[in-house]
């Protein structure tokens, strides 16, 4: 879905750059910004824009999210910085389009999966790291199952001493 969604802007993107501007471009930069407050997407497409159409990268990504407007998939679009342009993913349709599509179990794809895990030693005190491991398999088993996969869980406390489920 978030490829999609990548696509779908990208594509927009250009078609609002050959209306706007008369220009096609053969790839549209797409990046991941550094902190979840600058939105989920960002591109830095107005710095590049900046020597042809000989404007400030801020006037040019202000112009593009104004002619940009409403996409589906997108809550909104904002220029941030000396131009770039964040684009904020509308959440609530995301989870409304995985929920929609994940009606259950995946058919099985043939393939057997093995976890190893280490559970508590009762022996011994038990302290975050036990935790933490034991429920990371323990999560790994699950999501592998929940996936149809022919999933098989070891756990140990000691190499010598395993238990097979």
């Amino acid at each position: 879905m978030y490829l999609e969604l990548q696509k779908r802007l990208g594509a927009h993107l250009r078609a609002v750059l050959k209306e706007r501007y008369d220009l096609e471009l053969e790839s549209i930069p797409l990046e991941i910004p550094p902190d979840l407050k600058f939105g989920e997407l960002s591109t830095p497409t107005a710095f590049e824009l900046a020597r042809k159409l000989r404007k400030a990268p801020k006037i040019i990504a202000q112009e593009i999210v104004s002619a940009l407007g409403t996409l589906e998939g997108f809550a909104g679009f904002e220029v941030a910085g000396a131009g770039y342009i964040n684009a904020r993913l509308d959440r609530a349709a995301g989870v409304r389009i995985v929920a929609a599509t994940g009606t259950g179990p995946l058919a099985s794809s043939g393939i057997h999966s093995l976890v190893e895990h280490t559970s508590i030693n009762p022996n011994k005190a038990a302290h975050i790291g036990h935790l933490r491991n034991a429920i990371l398999g323990d999560t790994f088993v699950r999501l592998l199952r929940a996936a149809g996969k022919s999933t098989c869980r070891i756990t140990s406390t000691t190499p010598a001493s395993r238990s097979l489920t």
